[in-house]
């Protein structure tokens, strides 16, 4: 299963915004060096999809905001309920 996720580093919190045109809009604190920020998302998806973090790997985007992440071990329903209500919508 892949996510096509936008992450914006260095943020006050770690937490899903939104979803934007179909992508998943993720804010990290971490910064965009030495895979900080890739390591922040994957840790970040782990917990909210209740996986093992090394279940979530950045695929594609390594260097860029826009990133393509592989989640295995995942249920479909699992993903789209993550899709539909990112923290941020709900106000958390």
């Amino acid at each position: 299963m892949t996510i096509p996720v936008r992450v914006q580093p260095r943020a006050r919190a770690d937490e899903l915004v939104a979803v934007r045109d179909g992508v998943l809009v993720v804010r990290v604190t971490a910064p965009p060096l030495d895979g900080r920020a890739n390591d922040a998302v994957c840790r970040l998806l782990a917990a909210r999809l209740d996986v093992r973090p090394a279940r979530v790997a950045v695929v594609r985007g390594e260097r860029s905001r826009d990133k393509l992440v592989r989640v295995s071990g995942v249920a479909q329903a699992a993903v789209d309920a993550l899709l539909d209500a990112p923290e941020g919508e709900r106000g958390g």
